[in-house]
């Protein structure tokens, strides 16, 4: 495995170079059981080392707690790196279980200091939305937003999980520089409209979940048996019962393309999603979530795998034979709404 650098993609047509990999860093903090919290910094260092320089993190994930963990981190290298984080699921104080998605303007100005205070930075690189609200226009929520980069708290903008509807409104409003989706080898909804519509506007599509959470490396079966009780997967539809048992059949697919390259199924995932950028011509960055250094060398080679006519094409079927959905109510994903 070589340790040669990642190549760099632009955010949006007035946006930063970055690393065309990204880093997803919740669960280093949140989501996904115990962290290895030395390992989690060791798997930082190690990411900026290989040219991984955007690193996504927000508000929600942890109560705040991701953001300030990864603060001494950004503060060693804040030349070096993107900072990326997200405001909008407020947690009511009489229940930290809950999120409420918000988007009006008091609580966008109240996430954007607290969030600038928790990451000990004076600006935020790419601020997102992270779900929307859809009781407040979103011409008013990115006017808010446009108006933070006005006043030198926030670089760029980016929105999560909008419609091609939503994105070009907002686009309208202030230039949008990322769209955040899900987008896998399990989950292509965006591809009929959100896509185009990034495309057409110039931003980027920073693309989450590349891995599908896990499932798609091998890692896990079944959520409810292999992974511990405060995982959050255990909550998702298709990582669980028949319909994960369904899913796991898929996997061969990917192996059988894994092993003519040599590669992890998760390499192969991540390739996948990398020639997105050249299939619909536009910006893609993957930002796959790992806690372990030897992770992030794994799927930064992925950068370095093509994929032949003939293999994407034996992919290309499999999202429309997964199983259960994304989340338990998808009303909060773009293509709930689409």
């Amino acid at each position: 495995m070589t340790d040669g650098k990642i190549t760099t993609a632009k955010l949006g047509h007035d946006g930063p170079e970055v690393g065309v990999q990204g880093l997803g860093c919740m669960g280093m903090s949140f989501g996904y059981g115990p962290a290895d919290a030395d390992a989690s910094r060791a798997t930082l260092e190690r990411a900026l080392e290989l040219g991984v320089t955007l690193y996504d993190t927000a508000d929600a994930y942890g109560a705040g707690e991701n953001e300030r963990f990864l603060s001494p981190f950004f503060k060693a290298h804040r030349d070096e790196v993107v900072i990326a984080t997200k405001f909008s699921l407020s947690i009511p104080p009489d229940d930290p279980t809950r999120r409420v998605i918000r988007n009006d303007p008091p609580y966008i100005r109240q996430a954007v200091e607290a969030s600038l205070k928790r990451l000990d930075v004076d600006v935020i690189d790419l601020y997102y939305m992270h779900r929307r609200d859809v009781n407040v226009p979103i011409e008013e929520t990115v006017g808010t937003m446009a108006d933070l980069v006005r006043e030198g708290k926030v670089k760029h903008l980016g929105l999560s999980e909008v419609t091609a509807d939503e994105l070009r409104a907002a686009h309208a409003v202030h230039p949008i520089a990322a769209v955040q989706s899900e987008w896998s080898l399990f989950s292509r909804d965006i591809e009929p409209k959100v896509v185009p519509a990034v495309r057409d506007l110039g931003a980027a599509l920073v693309a989450y979940s590349p891995l599908g959470r896990g499932f798609l490396t091998g890692s896990f079966t079944d959520a409810a048996q292999d992974l511990t009780s405060g995982d959050f997967r255990r909550q998702q539809p298709r990582f669980t019962g028949d319909n994960a048992m369904a899913n796991a059949t898929l996997l061969e697919l990917i192996r059988s393309v894994a092993d003519a390259h040599d590669a992890s199924l998760g390499q192969i995932a991540l390739a996948w999603a990398h020639q997105q950028a050249s299939v619909h011509d536009l910006s893609v960055i993957p930002i796959p979530g790992t806690r372990k250094p030897t992770r992030v060398e794994e799927n930064t080679a992925a950068t370095r795998i093509v994929l032949t006519d003939e293999q994407l094409d034996l992919l290309d079927g499999i999202a429309a034979q997964v199983a259960g959905t994304r989340y338990p109510d998808m009303t909060f994903t773009s293509a709930g709404r689409e």
